[in-house]
């Protein structure tokens, strides 16, 4: 198991930089080790295919990498925690050696996080918020990793939508904290996608400040989602700008991190996002001088 991490922000991000929270929103890259996933990009067991996906990952700007072994997609069949680790440890063991940036498991079993933690995984993803299995607030806790609590139920049927995402948000806290899980170690995120209607999934992002007041950084992941699909009528291949209209949205909303298929395309949305809300500016900004294509501009008018 790795050395015990004290916080999130002792990790080192993309461009060596510390993660600090507010200075930037921070971009999650998915790794999918599945054959099933929901996005069309599930890169199975071939290792030099997932590892090459993680370095061009980590290259064009992710900030962390998330590595899935179970399919989430509407209609797809559980697969056990021995299926689990056998996809997920070989390729979590390949990609830490080639990667400087912070991986997550994103994983509800405790056992498929243990060996994922002790293959190279510095985080755990939890998409049933510790509402799975009591074991996994134990093992986050002696394990001192950080930890996402993802909201997450069976079937649409809510009495009040944002009031009962929240209640159950802290309720999960509630169980990371009992455990001896600092709090510092937490992150939120709603659950886009899951256990929500198309209409659902839209109130979410539009009312994300109601999530991030429980006092938490927050993390998003709507991309390629079928809402996006829905609204937009189009195949999960050509849901880009649908992700990025929901990714400046989410940040716009409080989001700390949003996570994402195409990194590359997704990294300059945040950053341009972030120069509007959060006041960040690339290094050796010169923003005060006269734009070096602005008597071309008027030209063209």
């Amino acid at each position: 198991m790795p050395a015990s991490i004290t916080t999130l922000q002792d990790m080192i991000v993309s461009g060596g930089e510390p993660l600090v929270w507010g200075r930037r929103t921070y971009v999650m890259g998915i790794v999918n080790v599945t054959p099933d996933s929901f996005s069309g990009d599930g890169l199975g067991t071939d290792i030099p295919r997932v590892v090459d996906h993680a370095v061009r990952m980590e290259g064009e700007g992710a900030d962390i990498l998330d590595v899935g072994a179970e399919s989430t997609r509407p209609g797809s069949t559980p697969v056990t925690a021995d299926e689990e680790v056998r996809r997920l440890v070989p390729a979590l063991d390949a990609i830490a050696s080639r990667v400087r940036v912070p991986i997550s498991a994103d994983t509800y079993k405790p056992e498929v996080a243990r060996q994922a933690l002790e293959a190279g995984a510095t985080i755990i993803n939890d998409q049933w918020g510790l509402l799975a299995d009591p074991g996994m607030a134990q093992l986050a806790a002696q394990s001192g990793v950080p930890i996402v609590l993802m909201h997450n139920q069976r079937g649409a049927a809510y009495r009040d939508l944002l009031s009962d995402i929240r209640a159950s948000l802290s309720r999960s806290v509630a169980i990371a904290v009992d455990a001896g899980i600092s709090p510092q170690n937490i992150v939120l995120d709603p659950g886009i996608g899951f256990g929500k209607t198309a209409d659902h999934n839209l109130e979410v992002l539009k009312r994300l400040g109601e999530i991030r007041d429980l006092g938490y950084p927050l993390l998003v992941g709507a991309s390629r989602k079928s809402t996006i699909g829905r609204v937009l009528d189009l195949p999960v291949e050509q849901r880009v700008e649908g992700t990025a209209a929901a990714v400046s949205q989410s940040i716009s909303g409080g989001a700390d991190i949003v996570r994402v298929h195409d990194v590359r395309h997704m990294v300059r949305v945040s950053r341009m996002t972030d120069a509007i809300v959060r006041g960040w500016r690339p290094a050796g900004w010169r923003g005060g001088s006269e734009s070096p294509g602005r008597s071309n501009a008027r030209q063209c008018h």
